[in-house]
């Protein structure tokens, strides 16, 4: 009864077309398969089954010479050995091992061979190439033969494949060993971060089913700036005046958004409107800040060991911040009962106090505090609760991963106080979306809602004073059309 209200026809999904075939007419069949399967020739197939062998190949080979090396090479002096030095031993070994086995390699397999083992003896391994390609944003690997990447926006499957399960693992040790902490049957996932300060996630069998998981999250070498935020299109400059002056005037700020939607990107990016002459003290689970200013203490937290013991939360480290002067705390994500100290610090004398949280709106934003208080086993009344957010939190970035695959700011909300037991809110600036091109592409634009900031004449005591047509202003002051 409800087919009248679609627009097209449902797709087809053809898990496996011989089965389709069964009951479909040749011209639905074709019309149903996935784009690209009946494109490739008999010759496209053959050749990718030949690259394919020669790729299991060459991973034969190099698990085989990687094993030589681990007997020849001194492994402690790996670290402090040239590049060059060490290239050249490795070298020597790989073309001995290959005349040993009788394989005859052409000059770009042993190029390519030569560099997969200075990834599996220096770096992690096959994933060491997708960590050098700046296009990639994360690496997600399900099992030792799926590694998906993604670039723009958009998650693509590679050809990089591990040698077993074994061999996954012993890249995952590698990682997590590096920083102190562990994985394995009786902790089976583990939260950790890479040198150049990636995020990194895994998860290992039994918990993983089907072979471990592992997502990466790589962050840019270079800070990105608000100056390249606009020109990439995630805000605009009047959006960026309004943060300016926010920043500087020490409200106290929360990004909230998705997975994946920027949020420490704006963070960091946000930082950059601190003074210079302010202290400031980060408080992580995984450090991944990357602030602008000079005097920033870092603080992280730790599992617990081995024993269950050991173990430094990040309320922990909240609580020990509060002893040693700050002018602002930065708490990476609040994600737990670390939400209590933080709205006190927001309420005691840490004015500019920032934090990020996961939510799809300000709104559930709050409720998400109201969660995270009401977990930790604290007895409050709701309107205590929420009286305690209105005074400590002054704004709400809402940040999001749109459907194409951009980031975008699309909402600033301002936290005006209490209504009765209500959150009182006024929305100052928004995305307000235009329409999806053919290619899927959302076109839009930032506009100010019309209201006037509540804080407007905080800002002017302050220096800043920002123009009435900042806030009522209709122009279209920048599109989706950048990014």
């Amino acid at each position: 009864m409800f087919g009248r209200y679609k627009s097209k026809p449902d797709p087809i999904t053809l898990e496996d077309p011989a089965k389709v075939e069964l009951t479909l007419e040749p011209e639905v069949i074709h019309k149903a398969r996935p784009k690209g399967l009946d494109e490739k020739t008999p010759e496209q197939l053959e050749a990718e089954a030949k690259e394919l062998k020669r790729q299991e190949r060459l991973m034969n080979i190099r698990m085989d010479i990687h094993k030589r090396l681990l007997e020849t090479l001194n492994l402690s002096a790996i670290d402090t050995a040239a590049e060059a030095d060490l290239r050249r031993e490795i070298g020597a070994i790989t073309r001995e091992g290959v005349h040993e086995m009788g394989v005859v390699l052409s000059a770009v397999e042993q190029k390519q061979l030569l560099q997969d083992l200075m990834d599996e003896v220096t770096g992690l391994g096959p994933i060491e190439v997708l960590l050098r390609d700046e296009t990639v944003n994360d690496i997600l690997i399900n099992g030792p033969f799926q590694v998906f990447v993604e670039r723009f926006g958009k998650l693509e499957l590679t050809k990089i494949r591990f040698k077993d399960e074994r061999h996954l693992l012993r890249i995952i040790d590698k990682i997590v060993s590096a920083v102190g902490r562990r994985v394995d049957e009786s902790h089976p996932y583990v939260d950790a971060r890479l040198e150049d300060g990636s995020r990194f996630n895994a998860m290992v069998p039994p918990c993983a089913v089907d072979g471990a998981l592992v997502s990466i999250r790589k962050f840019s070498k270079e800070k990105l700036s608000i100056e390249e935020l606009i020109e990439f299109g995630a805000f605009n400059e009047a959006m960026a005046t309004y943060l300016q002056a926010a920043v500087a005037t020490r409200l106290n700020i929360v990004v909230s958004g998705g997975t994946g939607s920027g949020k420490t990107t704006t963070l960091n990016a946000l930082s950059g409107f601190i003074g210079a002459r302010e202290r400031i003290v980060t408080i992580e689970d995984t450090a991944e800040l990357q602030l602008q200013q000079i005097h920033v203490g870092r603080m992280e937290s730790r599992p617990p060991n081995v024993e269950g013991k050991g173990e430094v939360s990040q309320r922990d480290l909240l609580r020990n911040a509060l002893r040693m002067r700050p002018d602002r705390i930065i708490v990476g994500e609040t994600r737990g009962d670390e939400v209590i100290d933080m709205l006190q610090a927001m309420n005691t004398g840490h004015d500019g106090s920032m934090t990020t949280i996961h939510a799809n709106s300000a709104r559930d934003s709050v409720a998400r505090m109201e969660n995270m208080i009401s977990m930790s086993g604290i007895e409050m009344p709701l309107k205590a609760m929420r009286g305690q957010i209105a005074s400590a939190v002054n704004l709400i970035v809402q940040v999001s991963r749109l459907t194409d695959g951009s980031r975008r700011m699309v909402s600033i909300t301002e936290i005006t106080g209490m209504e009765g037991e209500i959150v009182s809110m006024q929305e100052i600036f928004k995305f307000q979306r235009d329409y999806i091109d053919d290619e899927g592409k959302i076109h839009g634009h930032f506009t100010p809602t019309g209201l006037r900031s509540a804080f407007a004449e905080r800002f002017k005591q302050w220096g800043y004073e920002l123009p009435m047509t900042l806030f009522t202003e209709k122009t279209v002051y920048s599109t989706a059309d950048e990014a």
